[in-house]
């Protein structure tokens, strides 16, 4: 088959994010003006650079995590494990301004060292992030689409020392959590390596 996304796919659900998957989840807490927690995951985030390091998330609309990280400038991104997926889920809910998903996903906090917002004490790897831009989308026609992209360099890195194993970030261990289309995720249990061609 093929469509036109914008003429519509006949199917009884939006393919697209089935096919841009898995994406890793970024997990994102922030504070606001007053100093308050937030916490949200996001689908469409990723890491676009590697030195200096810089991350990416998408917000469909003006969501807190966007005010927040335009207004402070920081952010922080957090692995979402296995052992994790039930309180990143839990933290999604649709909350009022001010209210602690932290709390309400159970989840106790972490101080960063150089970024204001904490972290998910038991994520295995978190990222404190200074905010590079925060970009409004447009489409072809260069109407807003209501999508904003946070841009952030990484400037401090924790790592459980539990999750490492011989110096490496062990991703399939922790259970690397990612979503996929529609109400499917999926857990990286299983890795394999090859080498590039010279």
């Amino acid at each position: 088959m093929f469509y036109e996304p914008g003429s519509g796919h006949g199917l009884p659900h939006d393919p697209f994010k089935a096919i841009v998957a898995p994406r890793p989840i970024g997990w994102i807490s922030t504070v606001d003006a007053e100093g308050r927690p937030n916490l949200a995951p996001y689908s469409f985030f990723n890491g676009v650079c590697d030195d200096p390091p810089i991350v990416m998330f998408s917000s469909a609309g003006w969501k807190d995590s966007v005010a927040n990280a335009q207004a402070t400038g920081e952010f922080v991104c957090n692995f979402v494990s296995f052992a994790l997926k039930d309180a990143m889920n839990a933290s999604s809910a649709p909350l009022a301004a001010g209210e602690s998903e932290f709390e309400r996903a159970g989840l106790e906090t972490a101080p960063c060292r150089l970024v204001k917002p904490p972290r998910v004490a038991l994520s295995p790897a978190a990222l404190e992030c200074k905010v590079l831009s925060v970009t409004e989308l447009s489409d072809l026609a260069g109407r807003s689409v209501g999508r904003f992209v946070v841009t952030g360099q990484v400037v401090g890195v924790h790592i459980d020392d539990k999750a490492l194993t011989d110096g490496l970030f062990d991703t399939a261990r922790e259970g690397a959590v990612a979503r996929c289309g529609y109400l499917d995720y999926a857990a990286v249990f299983e890795m394999f390596a090859m080498k590039r061609p010279r």
